[in-house]
């Protein structure tokens, strides 16, 4: 193959660049960078209180005991405030370890021979153990 004394012309592609071709040069486009939003909420009192907790929803055969796993799990029924996009108010959440959250939110298996009502009910009774803690700690009115 004969060298050319020209050398290769490089194309928009390979630089990233876009636009037009115009006599020679390239111009970039100028496109304003978009910014991600977000719609975390920020922590409230009642979920920074589950950190170093012992787990309330104590699933048989799932759960792991451990105080450093502890969120505040929120219910999600539909009859608890639940709905698409939308967080269960803290009010209608229990702490639970890593592995039971896993199980409540359907991201892990249940055990075999639990069924979905038992989980529900271990699920309430954790909610109202979770909401007797809250209450001593002065973070929820006593009803």
């Amino acid at each position: 193959m004969k060298r050319s004394a020209k050398p290769m012309r490089r194309t928009a592609m390979s630089h990233g660049l876009t636009g037009v071709l115009s006599s020679s040069s390239f111009q970039r486009s100028k496109k304003p960078k978009k910014r991600i939003k977000t719609r975390h909420r920020p922590l409230t009192k009642i979920r920074a209180s589950a950190c170093d907790q012992e787990c309330t929803l104590r699933f048989p055969g799932v759960c792991n005991y451990r105080t450093d796993t502890t969120v505040l799990c929120h219910s999600n029924l539909l009859e608890d405030g639940k709905g698409y996009g939308i967080k269960a108010p803290d009010e209608k959440g229990a702490y639970g370890c890593c592995r039971c959250h896993d199980v409540l939110d359907g991201r892990a298996k249940r055990p075999v021979g639990m069924s979905y009502e038992v989980m529900i009910d271990l699920f309430y009774n954790g909610v109202a153990r979770t909401n007797a803690i809250l209450r001593r700690l002065g973070l929820m009115e006593a009803i």
